[in-house]
């Protein structure tokens, strides 16, 4: 999808953000790894091109960090997809991030009746197309 990039996929660890974050490697075609945010030591997101960050719940205790790191740190020419199970999460990821800059254009909510894979193969689908259409 984007070429010779690589991605880092930061979650809380809950079953239904790993299942997510899974389906989001498996849909890339780009070296992905998944990391807890527990595991999170913070550099590996510099080689990344592409990040992703998802949580269950806003505020997770696994989160603090990582949302520490995200205050001081520029990210500003990385593309970044923020995922949830609900608005709310979506609410906080938004937050986190806004400080580093980062360009944050669609988000993912996986409601519980959602086809998942579709969901995340349109919304990969859209990233890659609204990136393309800003160069």
């Amino acid at each position: 999808m984007w070429g010779t990039m690589k991605a880092l996929i930061i979650t809380d660890g809950t079953k239904s953000i790993q299942s997510i974050a899974l389906l989001i490697k498996k849909t890339l075609d780009i070296k992905t790894t998944i990391y807890s945010a527990q595991d999170f030591i913070g550099n590996e997101i510099l080689s990344a091109d592409i990040f992703f960050i998802g949580c269950e719940k806003p505020v997770p205790s696994s989160f603090a960090f990582l949302e520490k790191m995200l205050l001081h740190i520029n990210l500003a020419p990385r593309k970044c997809g923020l995922f949830s199970v609900n608005q709310k999460s979506i609410k906080y990821l938004e937050g986190i991030i806004k400080d580093c800059e980062a360009k944050s254009q669609e988000t993912l909510i996986i409601e519980k009746d959602t086809d998942s894979k579709a969901a995340v193969k349109k919304w990969l689908k859209t990233m890659k197309k609204n990136e393309q259409n800003q160069e």
